[in-house]
């Protein structure tokens, strides 16, 4: 009997999605690594020497997906619990806590001094009250409830007077009132925020943090997601919730997880937590929905210009200490002026430490939305890679959009440069942000490939190669997120339309059809067309989603 080590899988008779072959029907799997591709009648000569021959019956065959940018235990809360992505309006918002409190309580779940109601995804600005809930209505809806509700940015959040008061507990905390982002009424934002979410997750317990992360994780592999990166820190999550996630992941039963702790100076606590940069969501500025990404201009709606979390010298600081420990470093950066101080942050460490050492390790920025011309150039010449979410532009932009309320249209037409990032040699990894956006590989694809502003879009190609071998290529891995033999057997099986080439230039796409030009073709991703349906999501040779 073989081993998982050396068991050898033939799959046969659909299409493969590979560079080796644009025109490959068959690959070989041998352990986890791949070992073949090549087209249905070579297969034939690899059937006696296969443990499990494979009948795709007309499925397409790609790399698995890697969601470069997601926050597991939140997401696994949302979709196991009160979600309110997509609620439109205030009212029922309302209505759906109410309704989940009473549930709550009536399994035992919630009670006086008893635990916390983490719900998640409103979004005020297409509510028709124009408002996000009040601390009042919030406390009428919880009937008096410990209630954390963070908004589709997670920016901010509606907190209630017993989350408050349980903030505050710790007679060595600090009183929200005189954190930055407290508004006695409204929503937090900033560290009042970041007060009241380590509360909340503070009062979960070890089960229901677990339950969560399975859920994600479970709901990642049932996408075709083969790998996640955690953006996890002291401000997001915890050092535990970290350990835990990652503990979870080495069983080996669902995709793998690639753990970064934003912490600023947090080297030796990254490597003790076991996570492979100092970085993910380390905080330059906040987001545009809640009025707190960091901009050279003031907002088109609030007269200010958001917050400033880290100043050009403490990135220079934290990239330099990074760069010297050999690890990787990031920041979350939205606003133009946030990127303006990670830009000459890592600039004047790499005059400290040298260009080709800052280059070699990749450093990251997470979302890169308002990049100008000059951004771009620095990206490129630091080596910088850009994390970003092509779903906020889908959620977020067009004439009606919320970028566009807090920006005006002029510049919420620079943001998210996918395009011009690419054409620059920008390397891109393509995440959710999940809870944020859902977990939605091909959604994400489609999103890129069909940008609301057209300057911005690029092919389907490369927006599925940002999704696979970029998000490998951010963790320092080049020999993954693709079909070649010699890689790692990291795939998933679709059942799916017809495939075509689709790029903004008709021209290019006219040309790729072509069967002289190679090139392999994708599913249909034209808005309204039925997104591909996962059959089975296989990591280092193993399933986890599905069957074979």
């Amino acid at each position: 009997m073989t081993d998982r080590t050396t068991r050898t899988v033939l799959l046969r008779g659909g299409t493969v999605y590979s560079p080796a072959d644009p025109f490959a029907t068959a690959m070989v799997v041998q352990g986890d690594t791949v070992a073949w591709i090549g087209s249905e009648g070579a297969a034939d000569a690899y059937v006696d020497g296969a443990d499990q021959v494979v009948d795709l019956a007309g499925a397409l065959v790609t790399p698995a997906f890697v969601d470069a940018h997601v926050h597991a235990t939140s997401t696994g809360l949302a979709l196991t619990g009160l979600d309110l992505t997509g609620c439109p309006s205030l009212a029922e918002a309302l209505a759906r806590l109410e309704r989940h409190v009473r549930q709550e309580r009536s399994r035992g779940r919630l009670g006086p001094d008893q635990g916390v109601l983490i719900g998640h995804g409103w979004d005020d600005t297409g509510w028709p009250e124009n408002r996000p809930p009040t601390r009042a209505e919030l406390d009428a809806a919880a009937d008096g409830a410990a209630v954390y509700l963070s908004r589709t940015d997670v920016h901010s959040a509606a907190a209630s007077t017993a989350l408050r008061a349980l903030a505050e507990r710790d007679p060595a905390a600090p009183r929200l009132a005189d954190l930055a982002g407290h508004h006695p009424d409204g929503p937090l934002s900033q560290g009042a925020h970041h007060a009241v979410r380590r509360a909340a997750l503070a009062h979960l317990t070890a089960d229901q943090r677990r339950d969560a992360q399975r859920a994600t994780l479970d709901r990642a592999a049932a996408l075709g997601i083969g790998a996640l990166h955690e953006c996890a820190g002291p401000d997001i999550s915890s050092a535990d919730d970290l350990t835990g996630l990652l503990a979870l992941a080495a069983q080996g039963d669902g995709p793998e997880v690639f753990g970064y702790w934003g912490e600023l100076g947090g080297v030796d606590t990254a490597r003790r937590l076991g996570a492979v940069g100092a970085g993910g969501d380390l905080f330059v500025d906040g987001a545009l929905g809640s009025h707190t990404a960091c901009l050279r201009a003031p907002y088109a709606d609030a007269p200010h210009t958001g917050a400033a979390h880290l100043t050009a010298a403490q990135v220079a600081d934290h990239v330099t200490a990074c760069t010297e420990a050999g690890m990787q470093a990031g920041f979350h950066a939205i606003g133009d002026a946030a990127l303006d101080a990670v830009v000459e942050g890592v600039r004047a460490a790499a005059l400290k430490v040298g260009t080709d050492r800052v280059r070699a390790l990749r450093h990251r920025v997470e979302h890169a939305e308002y990049l100008d011309d000059r951004a771009v150039a620095a990206f490129a010449e630091l080596g910088l890679v850009a994390s970003v979410q092509p779903a906020f532009d889908a959620a977020w932009g067009g004439p009606d959009g919320m970028y566009v309320r807090r920006l005006g249209a002029d510049r919420a037409a620079r943001l998210n440069p996918f395009a011009q990032l690419l054409r620059a040699g920008v390397p891109l990894a393509f995440g959710s942000d999940a809870p944020v956006t859902p977990l939605d590989p091909w959604g994400t694809v489609r999103a890129a490939a069909f940008h609301r502003t057209d300057e911005h879009r690029i092919s389907v190609r490369a927006a599925f190669t940002a999704h696979t071998r970029g998000g490998w290529r951010a963790v320092g891995r080049d020999d993954a997120g693709v079909l070649v033999p010699g890689a790692p057997a990291g795939y998933a099986v679709w059942r799916t339309g017809d495939l075509v080439v689709q790029a903004p230039d008709s021209r290019v796409a006219g040309w790729s059809t072509d069967p002289r030009s190679g090139t392999p073709g994708l599913p249909d991703l034209s808005p309204g067309n039925p997104l591909p349906v996962c059959l089975a999501t296989v990591v280092r040779g193993r399933v986890v989603y599905g069957s074979l």
